[in-house]
């Protein structure tokens, strides 16, 4: 645990956009930010440079919660089902390995729940799940314009287009886990 009982998880599911949105409105989450990690190349990556696929980085969110109002496993299945976890470095048209599955573990409790619950949660998928658990590496947050991107983009084609539909799966599959200002 963090400072004040808060903890920190780590998920990359694609676009940091649509992970983002989904996970601001998780009753119990106090802060969501944007950024890479996982990668290879030295120094802060630029989203240019992450897109380029050379940096060996992927799109991440690092989400800050209270673990007294949403379980980690619940932070977990939320992150596998609001995405597809089934796809080796691809999320819908977004290709490469920085838009790959994975979760980052902040200790060796987060790395054995995300094992256990991949593992329960594998049966309810037609196809193998890819999505890899790997140590948290140094978190880069993204530039500035990538924060908050669908709370000060909504109107954009991609929100429009992109997260709007994975909002409204998520408002009704976790209808119980939403903020109040949301539900």
């Amino acid at each position: 645990m963090s400072k004040n009982n808060l903890a920190v998880a780590t998920f990359g599911g694609g676009c940091f956009w649509c992970t983002e949105a989904i996970f601001q409105e998780v009753a119990g989450v106090e802060k969501v930010v944007s950024g890479y990690t996982g990668g290879i190349a030295p120094g802060k990556p630029t989203y240019r440079e992450v897109c380029s696929g050379l940096t060996g980085h992927a799109e991440v969110i690092q989400v800050t919660f209270n673990p007294e109002v949403v379980a980690y496993e619940d932070l977990l299945v939320i992150f596998m089902t609001t995405h597809d976890p089934t796809t080796l470095n691809r999320q819908g048209a977004d290709m490469g390995s920085q838009y790959r599955s994975v979760i980052y573990y902040h200790s060796e409790e987060q790395k054995e729940i995300a094992e256990v619950v991949i593992e329960q949660i594998a049966p309810y998928f037609k196809n193998p799940i890819m999505t890899e658990v790997s140590k948290i590496g140094t978190f880069y947050e993204a530039e500035d314009y990538h924060q908050n991107y669908y709370r000060n983009n909504r109107q954009e084609g991609y929100c429009t287009v992109m997260i709007d539909p994975k909002l409204a799966k998520f408002r009704k599959m976790y209808a119980e886990k939403l903020k109040k200002s949301v539900a």
